[in-house]
């Protein structure tokens, strides 16, 4: 049974963007109700700053998180953009990960800002880290932006339409690569 896991990759109340990453994933579920689909906010969790040490010496909830990260076969990971970037709780999280976590593994991005302008920082920053990892990056993302919902709810019928795509999309990737691993190619350099 395969495992999806979306992460809410900021620490603010889950809101707008925590229901866009909960209709993606839901859209990955109704396709193969086989599933195990959960989410993860890291506002719940006080993750250490990544400082080098191993998991386990971190007295926090820092070796819990990384083992529902760890356990999961596919992901979803939608982050607000910042200072024309991915969050820093998101960065710190990826800090702790072991490259083999997510290497070979199929993923989906979902970014939000408030308006057009920062549309490409998920392909310019946060697609490049996970690259760094070997992951298997659904081609395209979605951004979102205020406007895109109404008295905070999604009201843009494309939008949705995107965030469904995109949650299928990561389940066919991932399907295809359980299918035929060879195709995952070499390892990455990180992996060394």
């Amino acid at each position: 049974m395969a495992t999806l896991l979306g992460i809410h990759g900021t620490v603010t109340n889950p809101g707008r963007l925590y229901q866009a990453l909960e209709l993606a994933v839901n859209a990955a579920v109704s396709c193969d109700p086989s599933i195990t689909a959960s989410l993860l906010h890291l506002g719940n969790h006080k993750i250490s700053f990544a400082d080098g040490r191993p998991s386990e010496s971190y007295e926090d909830d820092t070796q819990a998180v990384l083992g529902q990260v760890t356990s999961a076969d596919m992901y979803i990971i939608a982050t607000p953009i910042f200072r024309a970037s991915f969050t820093g709780a998101l960065k710190n999280l990826l800090d702790h990960i072991p490259v083999e976590t997510i290497m070979g593994k199929s993923v989906g991005l979902i970014g939000m800002g408030a308006t057009d302008h920062h549309y490409l920082t998920v392909d310019t920053q946060l697609r490049p880290v996970l690259a760094w990892f070997g992951a298997h990056l659904v081609p395209g993302q979605v951004y979102l932006q205020s406007q895109h919902f109404q008295d905070g709810k999604l009201s843009d019928p494309k939008a949705a339409a995107g965030l469904e795509c995109l949650g299928r999309s990561v389940l066919a990737l991932h399907n295809s690569l359980v299918a035929n691993p060879e195709s995952t190619g070499p390892s990455p350099l990180a992996a060394g």
